[in-house]
């Protein structure tokens, strides 16, 4: 009898799980306000530069990097987002809603298992990643022909990473 109750209580230890699932999805929400917000400032301040006919010097430098540093945060908050239904289906349950009226279930958030949640994650944070390499080298000034060729080796080492990245978990 102690051994069945100390069984159930373990088991049902499972759903402490439930406090990363909210506290993913009020992070992800909070990550895609804030990008929706840096987005926003950055179109007000381009509309506003474009009014008052005065162009900064680095206008399309700022313009950019703020549309990328929202696109970096919107990444995150899909990591997040990721972590809370993998999480919940791991451990809770599935998610009804997300299958059709067939029973088929969406391919984009199934998990059934912890590998499948971390190359799911884990190819989200590259991508977070690649945004963020993309926007310092968007501020970084070139001095000379070889701060050029360590740009160009670095850009085909992203390119040669993401490709192999694109071949994970594919049979060939």
């Amino acid at each position: 009898m102690i051994e069945k109750l100390f069984e159930n209580t373990l088991w049902s230890s499972r759903f402490i799980i439930i406090l990363a699932v909210v506290f993913g999805l009020i992070g992800a929400v909070i990550l895609f306000i804030v990008a929706s917000f840096d987005v926003y400032e950055t179109a007000k301040f381009v509309i506003n530069t474009y009014l008052t006919h005065a162009h900064p010097e680095n206008f399309h430098e700022d313009v950019v990097g703020g549309i990328i540093g929202a696109v970096d945060l919107y990444l995150i908050g899909v990591v997040m987002l990721l972590f809370s239904f993998g999480l919940y289906e791991l451990f809770i349950s599935d998610i009804d809603p997300a299958k059709d009226e067939n029973g088929q279930e969406n391919q984009l958030l199934a998990i059934h298992s912890l590998d499948q949640l971390k190359d799911k994650i884990s190819k989200v944070i590259v991508m977070v990643l690649v945004v963020g390499f993309f926007q310092k080298v968007g501020h970084t000034t070139y001095t000379g022909a070889l701060d050029l060729l360590y740009l160009a080796l670095s850009i085909t080492a992203v390119a040669v990473g993401l490709y192999f990245l694109s071949k994970v978990g594919k049979s060939h």
